[in-house]
């Protein structure tokens, strides 16, 4: 009789016992490959803009720096595609690509900007030490003209032909390998 109580409390389990006894094991072991597979093939994480191919909203803003004028989307309706890029003072990326904009603008390809969230004399301090190459820039204090084209981040820029409509999205800084391309794609916007 004390085998049989033996054999029904250890080794006695029946398979729903069994089953019932690796289930939490099992669950984990799953829950575990559900997360490293994320991990290993993460999802695409880059906002694009769903006005690529249609014309810019309509925005006026006011200046943002002390030299340049101020910024409205009637600049970009005037016959002659441009570059729009979007930055900050505060944004080290936006400092790490001013040398590429400056051999965009050497290069005959006219830049205006927006400023995001960000003070006149911030600008102007940003601007001295990384170099201005910005025909026109705008204040966008609450980023709301940002939120308007789509865009997801600083920097950001957009190519906008002679009509006004956006052509091109470029998200995060513009790197060295990126000038070459982006010269064609404004010179193709012609």
């Amino acid at each position: 009789m004390a085998a049989e109580v033996a054999e029904n409390s250890c080794g006695g389990l029946g398979l729903m016992g069994r089953i019932l006894l690796w289930l939490p094991l099992a669950l984990f072991a799953a829950l575990a490959l559900f997360f490293a597979s994320g991990l290993l093939r993460p999802d695409e994480r880059v906002i694009t803009s769903k006005l690529v191919g249609k014309p810019l909203p309509a925005f006026e803003l006011p200046q943002a720096a002390s030299d340049r004028p101020p910024l409205s989307s009637a600049e970009f309706a005037k016959g002659k595609p441009r570059m729009l890029n979007i930055f900050a003072s505060w944004c080290v990326p936006c400092a790490a690509e001013s040398s590429q904009l400056l051999a965009l603008e050497k290069a005959g390809v006219p830049i205006d900007a927006i400023a995001i969230r960000d003070a006149r004399e911030d600008v102007d301090a940003f601007l001295a030490r990384w170099g201005n190459p910005y025909d026109h820039i705008g204040l966008d204090a609450r980023s709301s003209v940002q939120i308007a084209l789509g865009s997801s981040g600083v920097p950001e820029t957009f190519i906008v032909d002679g009509q006004g409509r956006i052509v091109h999205q470029h998200i995060g800084d513009i790197r060295a390998e990126d000038v070459p391309k982006l010269i064609a794609i404004w010179k193709g916007a012609q």
